[in-house]
């Protein structure tokens, strides 16, 4: 009884946090050494990102339970889940980084601000900037006006200086 109270647990846990997270991707980690899941691990810890590996009886339930249920399909052998509670785009731009330089990580799916997402959505939501280059590109349109009217007005003020003299 104990051991199906801990099922449940973990089960309910699970489901909290594909509800909890922005966005949340399944991968299959088969043909990683220790090294290069450690490697992985540390990266998304860095990020803020929870990566874990569930059982997948476990994960079929918790997906049932969160309304997911597209994510079924995708629970077939070794499944790794990264949760992205801060940061929607993180948990894919890193693993699809990852993916490129060790091909035997494979995504397999995902959840996207609580929808399921396919595997091209995942893949372009992970080529969007993340939230800090979104803010530097927006403080450099925002400076842009500025810049150019200190620019002007400078080259004004030379324009004169030239003139008077």
């Amino acid at each position: 009884m104990a051991s199906i109270e801990a099922k449940k647990q973990v089960v309910q846990e699970i489901a909290e946090k594909f509800n909890e997270s922005q966005s949340s991707v399944l991968v299959d980690y088969r043909g990683l050494n220790v090294a290069e899941i450690t490697a992985l691990r540390k990266e998304l810890r860095d990020n803020n990102i929870d990566y874990k590996v569930y059982k997948n009886t476990l994960t079929r339930r918790a997906v049932e339970e969160a309304n997911l249920t597209e994510l079924t399909d995708s629970l077939v052998g070794p499944t790794a889940v990264a949760f992205g509670k801060e940061d929607v785009v993180a948990p894919a731009k890193i693993l699809h980084e990852f993916s490129k330089k060790h091909e035997a990580l494979e995504i397999k799916g995902g959840v996207i601000e609580g929808k399921v997402a396919t595997l091209d959505e995942i893949k372009e939501l992970s080529t969007l900037p993340d939230y800090n280059g979104l803010v530097s590109m927006l403080l450099s349109v925002l400076q842009a006006p500025i810049r150019n009217l200190a620019y002007a007005t400078k080259a004004i003020a030379e324009q004169k200086e030239e003139a008077a003299e």
